[in-house]
């Protein structure tokens, strides 16, 4: 669907576009004919008003919003602190929206944005988010968005991101290397660039050494704690054979553990599991969690360094400005040799 500004609406009406604008906000000024006539053309033609080109105008809000998929993770609780650092030295104020993992809340959330509410956006896509034509209305209405983490190639604007394929090439070579041969990989989805970037990683690192790949050892986490618990079970139950987890994201590899201590399989004796986490306390779990330790803070702190970028210089964010920064693989005992 395509938008006309206020300059192409008032081309089309034939009128200038301070009096167009006027109508539409019903000033006393233009009479009630006119107002009509505008309202009823505006409408016809698909007229979206640009709050943000009125916030320059005027005053802005001194506001960006964080749109996040889920809290109880400890990569985002990191990455807030990072973004908040960077908005408070602006002089700014954060508001965070979750859209738990659901494609349509997203939706709803950037909907409520259009309406000028704040004068930037970062955000981590949810696992449910198919297309990305709500943001692209966002884009086109002049916000600038800057994605983390969980982003959209489709969307054409900054990413700050990990390395996702080497560090899960690294952490399937580590099971490797630790004595596993069948690896299962669990996935958040597919359509998330950390889905697949991670999935082809693991691909990889099998191939390279000579492990086949077998698609009944993936399986995708999308659900709730208790979903997933039960599917990895149930994944355990039939595939005895699973000597090692791989899990790309930290609430699977949570629910391995309580899969594993539902089953009797002892950690790493009888599975070894690797993890991305940021948790504080892996370190405390029993047996302790071997992660791949994100730099969430940087990631936060740098999306919100782009993000600003542009609201201060006006300036549209571009793909060019998108970082990769290195993860940590931190070896513990869940993935550690008998002996």
């Amino acid at each position: 669907m395509s938008f006309v500004n206020l300059k192409q609406l008032a081309g089309e009406l034939g009128l200038s576009s301070s009096t167009v604008s006027r109508a539409m906000r019903d000033s006393y000024e233009i009479s009630t004919a006119t107002r009509e006539r505008v309202k009823a053309v505006a409408q016809q033609l698909n007229y979206q008003p640009n709050p943000y080109a009125g916030s320059l105008r005027n005053n802005v809000t001194k506001t960006i919003g964080v749109i996040l998929p889920q809290l109880d993770n400890h990569f985002f609780s990191l990455a807030i602190n990072g973004i908040e650092e960077v908005a408070q030295q602006n002089g700014y104020h954060v508001l965070i929206y979750l859209t738990h993992d659901s494609g349509e809340q997203e939706k709803a959330v950037s909907k409520y944005l259009t309406s000028g509410r704040v004068d930037g956006i970062l955000l981590a896509l949810a696992s449910g988010t198919r297309s990305v034509g709500h943001l692209e209305k966002l884009k086109l209405m002049g916000v600038p968005i800057v994605q983390f983490d969980r982003v959209s190639d489709a969307l054409q604007t900054a990413t700050v991101t990990t390395d996702d394929y080497t560090s899960s090439y690294q952490a399937t070579e580590h099971l490797i290397k630790a004595g596993c041969r069948t690896i299962a990989h669990l996935m958040v989805s597919e359509s998330l660039s950390i889905g697949s970037r991670r999935l082809h990683g693991y691909q990889a690192a099998l191939h390279d050494h000579q492990i086949p790949y077998d698609t009944g050892l993936v399986l995708n986490g999308r659900g709730t704690n208790e979903d997933n618990l039960g599917h990895i079970t149930q994944l355990l139950q039939q595939r005895p054979d699973i000597d090692g987890i791989f899990a790309s994201v930290e609430r699977l590899a949570l629910s391995s553990y309580q899969a594993c201590q539902r089953m009797g399989l002892s950690i790493p004796d009888a599975i070894k599991i690797i993890g991305f986490s940021n948790m504080e306390t892996a370190s405390l779990l029993a047996p302790s969690l071997t992660t791949i330790t994100q730099p969430a803070y940087a990631i936060g702190k740098e999306a919100a360094r782009i993000l600003f970028q542009a609201i201060i210089k006006h300036k549209p964010v571009l793909p060019t400005q998108s970082l990769e920064l290195k993860s940590e693989l931190i070896a513990r005992a869940s993935t550690a040799r008998k002996g």
